[in-house]
């Protein structure tokens, strides 16, 4: 399947609520998060603009209420082949943008504040996962008057292929799991084909 398909398809699953429930409920693990009424989940259209002036259209962004207002889930299906050392930053200007279009939406929480954002980085590369999730890692040690002047992002990472087998075989029920199964199984298949193919010697 050509990479770019493999995006668009990736990305239209996880445009399903029940496929975003489960990826929540199975992957991260907060007892606070796992109350949410999921029930209430829906899709939030926005347009985000990057520096380079390229559309984010491509992001899933959902919200889910909470007790005290909306919660919102920032998805982002990350694809490439080479881990991102500044996926950090790049979560901090992707969130800063959200926030700017809920204002100019004037979609805030109650006495005008900005609603919390759950950033997460849904990473399904062959190789594991070892960028900093944390700003703060990206930056040298500094001295005290400034360290708090930092701006301050961390963000859930979701490597699909650190988990081990029974992991995901725990998930019965879990339509995430099940996608990263089904995602394991056809990259054995296709190394298996490869080698039969072109047996090394």
């Amino acid at each position: 399947m050509p990479a770019r398909d493999h995006d668009s398809g990736y990305k239209l699953l996880f445009s399903d609520p029940l496929m975003v429930r489960d990826l929540v409920r199975g992957f991260v693990d907060d007892p606070w998060l796992q109350r949410l009424d999921f029930s209430t989940l829906e899709p939030v259209k926005g347009h985000y603009v990057t520096e380079d002036m390229r559309q984010r259209a491509d992001d899933v962004v959902w919200r889910v209420r909470a007790d005290e207002g909306w919660v919102y889930l920032y998805l982002l299906i990350e694809f490439q082949h080479a881990v991102d050392r500044f996926m950090a930053l790049r979560m901090l200007v992707y969130v800063g943008l959200l926030y700017q279009d809920l204002i100019r939406q004037k979609q805030l929480a109650p006495g005008g504040q900005l609603p919390p954002v759950l950033p997460i980085v849904l990473y399904n590369g062959e190789r594991r996962w070892r960028a900093p999730t944390t700003l703060a890692a990206l930056v040298p040690p500094l001295p005290a008057f400034l360290k708090p002047l930092q701006p301050q992002m961390r963000y859930v990472l979701i490597d699909e292929g650190a988990y081990p087998d029974e992991t995901l075989r725990g998930l019965p029920q879990n339509l995430a799991a099940a996608i990263f199964q089904a995602e394991r199984c056809l990259r054995a298949t296709t190394i298996l084909a490869t080698s039969c193919c072109f047996p090394t010697r």
